[in-house]
């Protein structure tokens, strides 16, 4: 890998794609709209703005599959699998979400009565079939396959994901499969669910299969522009893509199993917050991303981001693969206000989205929003929304809140709006807090995205945080993301196995197999990888594991796996709180990962103001609404602040993408790399604030 001049980072959302520039220590932020049907454009855009052609390393996260997915602008995709079992994707797990439990009208978002991403007519079942020790009960009947195959040929499929019975343990039916889709149908996209999650249970694999399909179709001709706009700009550096655990693997990798990055974009929001943690000797966060439709909301304990073996799309929609565990919940600066039937006000979960967007933008939206509330509240500077490429109009967002069917006043109104907004954020983080057994009082709560620092600060009133942190840059912290991780490959098997001393052989020969195949694929990076081994493994009888159990490196011997089972029942009881000594521990998974250590983004220290002198406003601003009365604040710049500066709200806090809002009561310091944090003030800090 070359060595690093500076770094990109790019974070394509639905609405806006941000670039974040790393050069000789000084970070550039742009901020583009995002091109919806050919979005490489906009990072292309992006990155002209910066200095491209100097960069050694170009990382990129992307939401545009998730995006189609979601809105089922999918490419015409087919699905084979052992004959029998076609409806396999239809069925899922036949699980309802908590809230359809009572609901009789209720269906699958992908059903075939609603919107399947592979329409039954397009899933073909072929006549083969393994048995769950490798056995080949059913030889493949290549004469059948064909002619299924020429059916989906005259209905003009773009690509092909197979998933037969068992082929975990042998995908031998399903690489012969594959040759038989490029004879029959010609050069389309085909994944196979053997190379693509060879694991057990089929119904996860297949959907993890399907989505790996549509996002080579969906990526593929993207990449291709994507590289060669870079080239055209002089871009000779390493092109990286952010998995759903923000690890990065160059584009050819990623492509390979482009499953992987299909949740990308939220993820390295989580990874910047690790390494701003890790920075300022702060290893537990919470992390909460709020933008224009929803708050992304994430945990970091001990310096590292929850990781789950597996994510849903939508409900029961399952993709295998590593991914920081991210809540979302319906509310940002897009959400509606509204009055419900018996006069009270709810904001969310609904979205006015970006277009036509809050009433204030003068795009047509006549309902009130999160942004309108701020708005009306003084807290948002009209002319500086979006770093001055956008003007609010407060007239706008005043009708909009008048025209609501209620006897409330205006200033009711909006107090209250403002009021539900923080509580529907707070609703959301103490349910990922209790999910996970976290104490807020031993966290932080780290405030990002464009909405972040607007809203969060006002938790400190509710919560029982540490602290609110505003990292550098909020608004595009999710970008910074990407140059604030590692280079990563990783790689899983199954095999059920006992543990027991006459099982090291066999697993011994599966990581065996596993490292080979990646030191083959990493070439030159391979002298400066650390392994890390770890298994999903369960208690004989259950049907769920325990993953990420510690392994031994080196030659797996009875007495590594005597450590294993070990680690399996001090992982169990951490998870659980019991502990079962006396019952055989099975392997099920058998994971692998290979780090490459990379230059992370190393954010400049603000210098010291000097003694005597305090920070002052720029000017003053009224705060309405928050009250009975109006409140005076203080505007600072933040380009302006230096370290250890401190600030007494209510005052509000200006920079290009964000706007940091400091209520009465609460107190903002400076800290060593820039980010400011909010905690209560105390007596004795309002009259140094005061000073």
């Amino acid at each position: 890998m070359a060595e690093r001049k500076n770094m990109i980072g790019v974070d394509v959302g639905g609405t806006f794609t941000d670039i974040v520039s790393i050069s000789g220590g000084r970070i550039e932020t742009v901020k583009v709209a995002t091109n919806v049907t050919e979005s490489y454009k906009a990072v292309l855009e992006g990155a002209s703005e910066v200095d491209v052609a100097a960069a050694a390393a170009f990382n990129h996260a992307s939401t545009h599959g998730l995006n189609a997915v979601i809105t089922r602008r999918l490419p015409k995709i087919a699905f084979l699998t052992t004959e029998g079992h076609r409806d396999i994707l239809d069925m899922a797990r036949a699980m309802r979400p908590p809230e359809a439990n009572t609901d009789p009208r209720w269906h699958r978002s992908f059903g075939d009565v609603t919107a399947p991403i592979v329409p039954r007519y397009l899933r073909r079942g072929i006549r083969e079939r393994f048995g769950a020790d490798g056995t080949a009960v059913i030889p493949l009947d290549e004469q059948q396959a064909r002619e299924e195959l020429r059916i989906l040929a005259r209905c003009g499929v773009e690509g092909v994901a197979i998933c037969l019975l068992n082929s975990y343990v042998d995908g031998s039916h399903e690489r012969r499969l594959r040759e038989l889709v490029a004879e029959e149908i010609g050069d389309v996209a085909c994944s196979i669910s053997s190379e693509v999650s060879p694991l057990a249970r089929e119904y996860p694999r297949a959907s993890t299969t399907v989505i790996d399909v549509l996002m080579k179709r969906i990526y593929g001709p993207y990449t291709r522009e994507l590289a060669a706009g870079l080239t055209g700009l002089g871009f000779e550096g390493d092109l990286n893509f952010a998995d759903c655990a923000a690890m990065l693997a160059p584009v050819e990798v990623a492509m390979e199993r482009p499953s992987r990055i299909v949740f990308s974009g939220p993820a390295a929001g989580t990874v910047a917050c690790a390494h701003l943690g890790e920075l300022i000797g702060e290893p537990n966060l919470i992390c909460t991303d709020i933008g224009g439709t929803s708050s992304d909301i994430s945990v970091v304990t001990g310096g590292k981001p929850f990781v789950n073996t597996t994510f849903e799309l939508e409900h029961d929609l399952i993709v295998n693969t590593l991914s920081n565990e991210i809540v979302s919940v319906g509310a940002g600066g897009g959400s509606i206000v509204s009055i419900t039937p018996t006069g009270e006000v709810k904001v969310g979960p609904e979205s006015a989205g970006a277009d036509p967007g809050p009433a204030c933008y003068g795009r047509g939206g006549a309902a009130p929003t999160t942004t309108d509330t701020f708005l009306m509240m003084g807290i948002l500077d009209p002319d500086r929304f979006a770093a001055g490429r956008s003007r609010l109009d407060p007239g706008l967002a005043r009708a909009a809140f008048e025209n609501l069917d209620t006897q409330a006043t205006l200033s009711e109104r909006v107090r209250f709006a403002y009021r539900m907004a923080l509580n529907n954020v707070a609703e959301g983080i103490v349910d990922v807090l209790v999910k996970n057994g976290v104490d807020p009082r031993d966290h932080a709560l780290v405030a990002y995205g464009a909405a972040g620092p607007m809203m969060l600060p006002g938790l400190l009133e509710q919560m029982h945080v540490k602290s609110v942190l505003v990292p550098p840059h909020p608004g595009l912290f999710s970008a910074l993301g990407l140059v604030s991780a590692d280079q990563v490959y990783a790689d899983s098997r199954t095999a059920y196995a006992v543990l027991t001393p006459d099982a090291a052989e066999e697993i011994d020969a599966v990581y065996a197999g596993m490292e080979e195949a990646m030191t083959r694929s990493l070439g030159k990076d391979a002298e400066r990888v650390t392994f890390t081994r770890s298994f999903d493994g369960q208690l004989m009888g259950q049907a769920w594991e325990t993953p990420f159990v510690e392994v031994p490196n080196g030659k797996i011997t009875p007495e590594a796996v005597e450590t294993m089972i070990a680690n399996f029942h001090d992982g169990y009881e951490q998870r659980s709180g019991n502990r079962f000594e006396g019952m055989p521990v099975q392997g099920v998974t058998y994971r692998l990962t290979a780090v490459v250590p990379t230059p992370k983004v190393d954010y400049p220290e603000p210098p010291r103001r000097p003694a005597g002198e305090s920070p002052q406003p720029v000017g003053a601003i009224t705060i309405r609404h928050l009250e009975e009365t109006d409140l005076k604040a203080g505007e600072y710049e933040r380009d302006q602040l230096m370290r250890d500066d401190v600030i007494e709200g209510p005052a509000v806090i200006r920079e290009p993408m964000s706007t940091t809002f400091v209520p009465p009561g609460l107190i903002a310091t400076v800290g060593r790399i820039g980010e400011i944090v909010i905690t209560r003030a105390t007596g004795q800090q309002r009259s140094e604030g005061n000073a």
